[in-house]
């Protein structure tokens, strides 16, 4: 519906069921740019919405949302599909100055809009207000023109320059004079970044072995990177990835030395014999690149030719060269299509599989991190089918589109600054940053050994995990003695399990927009208790963890939310919706506060030196049943390349509801053409013992004994005990729809939670 103003005019439209798109048009037009809307997003395809007229307003009426204009009063509301009012837009005529005002409940509470950088205080926690300039930032912050509430609604500003006012009831937003264009989606949170995802762009999967441990070192050279990587394979320490800091480079030579392997430090990385001897251990090595060259050397001479360098940034002295340097323009289509050049293509052969980018952060615009990793993107894209991973030091919404990793930037080492990770994390997920991690063990400084081990089991359960420190810094487990080398390869290891359920909610954030990471408002909107908790958070649907960030810390209360909860160590159940007292090793080290949701289904794996070891055949399933119906969607493929985007997938969803004394598992037909190893699901389903099973209307053969059930050949089930109490274990072929009933002994109660 359109609006006619006194300097333009105001356009309304429902672009998705959920998203209405406000345009005000001036009366000299002038284009909107933007790095956020996806260049290929489009209006869904006609959403089930009619517009109203009469005297007083006009009304564009839709099942999820309804805006309406009041004539007389000149406002716009927003309301829900129960006609709640959400949001109303008042003075209209400040459009014109590149103003937007908005109203809504005093009570409501206000995220996303920017992060933290490395060295800024976190006590502000997750919530929002004040004064908040959208940008990328610099050293670990993440931006984006958008607020949202857990009362039900988000705000995506397309336009640049754009700053946040949050004061009481107050959303004022302030962007350069001229058309204004903003999205207004209601929904729970996860409804709204499913949206942010449609309008911004979806993220592409990692390769698989990027749900696992990579270990970064700035000075190094061949010999001792083999050495490293064979002690990991030795001690069976699961790790997938090195990442190299300035030593991989021919750094400050001439002749594209930015961009080629150093031959001194690594003789056999241009022949691509150091690539081989490491893919004979499941290594992959990524590398840094700077968004600055040499200026006189050959492609220094070419970037002057050809206008490459960036205005704003003057030559200096670069700090481990010590030669004159400049920076590159990466919002230069021409700077794009040089920059990923025939040298760096044959490093990318080579072995250098992934990208980490650094120091893109200082100049003041929020496209030059973006547009530096989008032309990685696109030229290893279009050249190699291989999927791009990367880590760089700031985000803009819009970034993820180019297989784009945030890191936190140059973090001190100690408990201090490894407890404000956790918001820095949080808080950048709320912007559309799922893909975040840190340096491990932190980056300034060397680590205490009890600091280490307790970082190591806080980055398990992040989205990329990771470790770095400074020049000469070792980050391997083993130089930190041996409680810290037990914890830190006990939380690896359990990473390195639950690669099946973490490689699953890869492909969610693909489709959905909501990553593995996610705040406990995005479950629980509206329990107050989690409105700035930045002490747990949910990783994946089924697993809360609360990682220890205090040192010597001998007990810590932990906030769990409404249902029950299982210590995934103990299997001690506990009551939600209060606070716990769980006890802590201050000793040794060896624990994760770590819970398992009622309704839980987590599959797991083998455990192995590294992902993609030995075939996967058998998934065990760890299953937790509730009343209400719960379910997971497993997804594999081949892990490597963009076959996923041509429909060679593996996909099967699980779900589970206990009812009256019976267990109904049911396991969906498959979706996709991709075929993995896997023969059988192993299902552990917990809390209570089966007289029983029945599967497709037929008795399955039952085992006297788990071990009896796994050496036979086929489908059955046994019954036993294990950490969670009495368990059930049906063994079903995978990649078969089936329904499973377990009739339960004595209808087998509840278990009851801890008080």
């Amino acid at each position: 519906m359109e609006i006619p103003l006194e300097k333009g005019r105001l356009s309304i439209a429902l672009v998705a069921n959920d998203t209405v798109k406000v345009q005000f048009l001036a009366d000299a037009p002038a284009p909107t740019e933007s790095l956020v809307l996806d260049p290929t997003w489009h209006a869904a395809t006609a959403p089930s919405a009619r517009v109203q007229e009469n005297s007083s307003t006009l009304e564009l009426d839709a099942p999820q949302v309804h805006v309406i204009w009041d004539k007389k009063r000149r406002e716009l509301s927003i309301e829900d599909a129960d006609h709640q009012p959400l949001l109303r837009q008042y003075d209209l005529a400040s459009l014109a100055r590149g103003e937007l005002h908005l109203s809504h409940a005093a009570s409501d509470p206000m995220y996303g809009i920017g992060g933290y950088n490395a060295t800024e205080t976190v006590s502000a926690g997750l919530l929002r207000h004040g004064r908040q300039l959208a940008t990328a930032g610099a050293q670990g912050h993440a931006g984006a023109p958008l607020v949202w509430s857990t009362a039900g609604y988000g705000l995506l500003v397309i336009n640049p320059t754009t700053s946040f006012t949050l004061v009481g009831s107050h959303l004022d937003v302030q962007a350069p004079a001229g058309n204004l264009d903003y999205f207004i989606v209601l929904g729970r949170p996860d409804d709204i970044f499913a949206a942010i995802a449609q309008l911004s762009g979806h993220s592409p999967l990692f390769p698989k072995w990027a749900m696992g441990f990579t270990n970064s070192q700035w000075s190094i050279d061949q010999k001792e990177l083999l050495s490293i990587v064979d002690t990991y394979r030795r001690k069976h320490i699961p790790i997938d990835n090195f990442t190299l800091d300035f030593d991989w480079k021919a750094w400050g030579e001439d002749d594209y030395g930015e961009f080629r392997w150093n031959p001194a430090k690594f003789p056999d990385g241009p022949s691509g014999k150091l690539k081989s001897l490491l893919d004979q251990r499941g290594m992959h090595l990524t590398g840094i690149m700077k968004p600055r060259i040499h200026v006189d050397t050959v492609e220094g001479r070419y970037a002057t030719a050809h206008d490459l360098w960036f205005a704003g940034k003057p030559v200096s002295d670069d700090y481990f060269s010590h030669k004159p340097v400049r920076d590159i323009d990466f919002d230069k289509p021409a700077a794009r299509t040089w920059f990923f050049n025939k040298t760096l293509e044959h490093s990318f052969d080579t072995g250098i599989v992934g990208w980490w980018n650094d120091e893109a952060d200082d100049t003041g615009r929020d496209s030059q991190f973006l547009n530096m990793q989008r032309t990685l993107y696109d030229g290893q894209r279009e050249h190699s089918d291989q999927r791009v991973w990367s880590v760089n030091r700031n985000f803009w919404l819009g970034a993820q589109r180019y297989a784009y990793g945030l890191w936190s930037g140059d973090i001190a080492t100690g408990f201090a600054s490894m407890a404000g990770q956790r918001a820095r994390m949080l808080s950048a997920i709320d912007v559309g940053a799922m893909q975040w991690s840190m340096d491990g063990g932190g980056f300034h400084g060397h680590p205490s050994n009890e600091n280490y081990a307790r970082w190591i089991e806080f980055g398990a359960f992040t989205p990329i995990f990771r470790v770095h420190g400074d020049f000469r810094e070792k980050r391997q487990p083993w130089t930190y003695g041996s409680d810290a080398e037990k914890a830190a390869t006990d939380a690896i290891r359990l990473r390195y399990a639950l690669i099946p359920y973490i490689y699953s909610y890869e492909y969610t954030r693909h489709v959905d927009g909501v990553g593995l990471v996610r705040p406990l408002t995005f479950d629980w909107p509206q329990d107050p208790q989690v409105r700035n908790d930045t002490d747990a958070w949910m990783f994946g649907d089924s697993l809360l963890v609360s990682p220890v960030v205090v040192q010597g810390q001998t007990a810590k209360d932990i906030y769990l939310p409404a249902g029950t909860w299982t210590d995934w160590f103990s299997g001690k159940l506990y009551q939600g919706g209060q606070r716990v007292h769980y006890v802590i090793d201050s000793s040794h080290w060896h624990d994760i506060p770590l819970f398992v949701r009622q309704g839980a289904i987590i599959p797991t794996q083998p455990i192995m030196d590294y992902v993609g070891q030995h075939p996967v055949t058998e998934l065990d399933v760890e299953i937790f049943p509730e009343d209400r119906r719960t379910h997971f969607d497993y997804y594999d493929d081949d892990g490597s390349t963009y076959a996923y985007e041509h429909g060679a997938s593996f996909r099967q969803s699980l779900a589970v509801q206990r009812q009256s004394g019976t267990v109904h598992v049911d396991i969906s037909a498959t979706a996709g053409s991709y075929r993995p190893d896997l023969a059988f699901y192993l299902l552990k389903i917990h809390g209570g013992a089966a007289a029983s099973v029945v599967t497709d209307s037929r008795a399955m053969p039952s085992f006297v004994s788990l071990d009896a059930l796994l050496h036979s050949a086929g489908e059955g089930w046994s019954r036993g005990h294990d950490t969670y109490g009495t368990v059930t274990y049906v063994r079903v072929k995978a990649a078969v729809a089936r329904n499973i009933a377990l009739a339960l002994k004595d209808g087998a109660p509840h278990p009851m939670p801890s008080p």
